[in-house]
């Protein structure tokens, strides 16, 4: 009616007939309980109610248009990869069954994992090729133009292999200097933390550094060597678990960290990704819950 400037053309577009236009209208103007029409002969024209209702209509159904053009885009064979930029912490913890969450709604955007350092992998962040980073928080001057969610804390943990000769001892602190150590490289997200509880605990300095947070190097290493891996928990927390690796009673309470999801401020996610967003929240629920 707005559009057309009578009930006459607007029934005509419509397809409805004239007194099925009238008694929507008379519906309308009950639910909201104001008039919003001035009825002519000839058609009729907007009161201020009705200038004002049709601003935010016209919105919503602008709003509602979109929503299903995306959904169709979602949906489509063809849709856009997300791009999910991963660091070592949630690659074999958090992101491997949020990723089968997501599968299992059979949308057709592939995933597309992405791991490097902190620092690349923000940048790639802040220049738009990915969608979003997982993992540990980076440091502040990183963080620059992005939004962090946390999802859950975890500390970090001196890993080696079952039957090492410090497992099982209640202080084997005092005997790190007799043995080679994986650490995180400078530049690292974990490094500062690393470096600041050796400091606090007095740690005394390994024997040798090999500097990696490579997951595939990382365990390979520990299992066919006596060294110490100083990484974060998820990064070997399945292999803690089947007992392919065990935790050294060394205290690292004070190491918890946030992991979450990092994303570009003031930017909305593409559909898809919005679906892996609730997929990684739901596990991180879970594994808030233990």
């Amino acid at each position: 009616m707005a559009r057309e400037g009578s009930i006459v053309r607007a029934a005509d577009v419509l397809a409805v007939t004239q007194p099925a236009v009238s008694k929507s209208i008379k519906e309308l103007e009950t639910i909201l309980g104001t008039e919003l029409l001035d009825r002519t002969r000839r058609g009729g024209f907007l009161l201020p109610a009705g200038e004002i209702f049709l601003r935010h209509a016209e919105s919503s159904l602008s709003a509602l248009r979109q929503g299903v053009e995306q959904l169709d885009k979602l949906n489509a064979p063809d849709a856009l990869p997300v791009r999910i930029g991963a660091l070592p912490t949630v690659s074999a913890r958090l992101l491997p069954e949020a990723i089968q969450r997501y599968r299992s709604q059979g949308l057709g955007a592939t995933p597309r994992i992405v791991t490097g350092p902190t620092a690349f992998l923000m940048t790639q962040l802040r220049q738009g090729d990915l969608d979003l980073v997982i993992g540990r928080m980076g440091a502040a001057e990183e963080m620059t133009g992005l939004l962090f969610e946390h999802l859950y804390s975890e500390p970090i943990v001196f890993a080696a292999r079952a039957g090492h000769p410090l497992a099982g001892l209640a202080s084997p602190a005092a005997d790190l200097a007799r043995f080679e150590c994986l650490m995180p490289p400078p530049g690292s997200v974990i490094r500062p933390t690393v470096d600041r509880l050796f400091l606090a605990a007095n740690l005394p300095r390994p024997a040798a550094v090999v500097e990696t947070v490579s997951l595939a190097f990382g365990r390979a290493y520990i299992r066919a060597t006596d060294a110490i891996w100083i990484i974060s928990e998820g990064v070997v927390l399945e292999d803690l678990r089947a007992g392919i690796l065990t935790r050294l009673a060394i205290p690292t309470a004070d190491t918890q960290g946030p992991v979450g999801i990092s994303t570009r401020a003031g930017l909305a996610l593409p559909p898809a990704a919005e679906t892996l967003l609730g997929s990684l929240r739901l596990v991180a629920a879970l594994i808030r819950a233990g």
